[in-house]
């Protein structure tokens, strides 16, 4: 029998910022900006996510202050997650659209005195969120928001396996607009957006727009 050949993923030898993954050349840190919303996020990443380039959960971190990142186990879930929705100054919620079995936790967002709105986002495929909020049994208790989706996705660098359906930066994009925080919502966007083009521009060996909507409305935010 003749030995296998050594693994190697598509990509695994291009040079990579080891901060937001992308191809050096177009690495995309200089847009990052800490933003302080009135909400907070909490990413409940699938394992295969976290060293993905084409994950968007990351763009959260970079772009919201306070947005803190759990990975996801069935049988172990994360005592820090456990003990955080436990804490009586915030308002917890799963970000996920509506389905049979779970109708009586759909809820509306209403803002609670005293307590700060925090979305957990199933970081992963939509297979692998849809597992994911299935066998969540210590989630079961929280109440479930579906974002307000207005459009369809922008997000092209992986095929949906549903019509219509987000990627996480998206969603939480979304849901801040759903907490009326429109500035939150308008630079996650503006980085989402220059993450698109960054990451086509790699793979389709084309040159960058430097002077994209996006890249002017991030700077002038971080020249004043």
């Amino acid at each position: 029998m003749y030995p296998r050949k050594p693994f190697v993923a598509r990509g695994s030898r291009v040079l990579r910022c080891r901060s937001c993954l992308l191809a050096a050349h177009v690495c995309i840190c200089d847009f990052k900006m800490s933003y302080q919303s009135e909400a907070q996020f909490f990413l409940l990443m699938h394992h295969n996510e976290g060293f993905k380039p084409t994950n968007t959960g990351r763009l959260i971190e970079d772009c919201i202050a306070d947005t803190r990142r759990f990975e996801w186990s069935r049988t172990e879930p994360s005592d820090e997650l456990l003990r955080a929705i436990t804490d009586p100054q915030l308002d917890p919620y799963i970000v996920f659209p509506e389905g049979e079995g779970y109708e009586g936790r759909m809820v509306k967002y209403e803002p609670k005195k005293g307590k700060r709105p925090v979305f957990i986002v199933l970081d992963g495929t939509w297979r692998q969120a849809r597992r994911m909020f299935r066998l969540s049994r210590f989630l079961d208790h929280l109440p479930v928001i579906e974002p307000d989706v207005v459009a369809s996705s922008n997000y092209h660098l992986r095929k949906a396996a549903v019509d219509g359906q987000l990627c996480t930066a998206e969603v939480a994009a979304l849901m801040l607009q759903q907490v009326n925080d429109t500035k939150g919502a308008e630079i996650l966007s503006a980085y989402f957006s220059i993450f698109n083009d960054h990451y086509k521009a790699s793979r389709l060996n084309r040159p960058l727009d430097d002077n994209s909507e996006a890249k002017a409305f991030l700077r002038r935010l971080r020249a004043d």
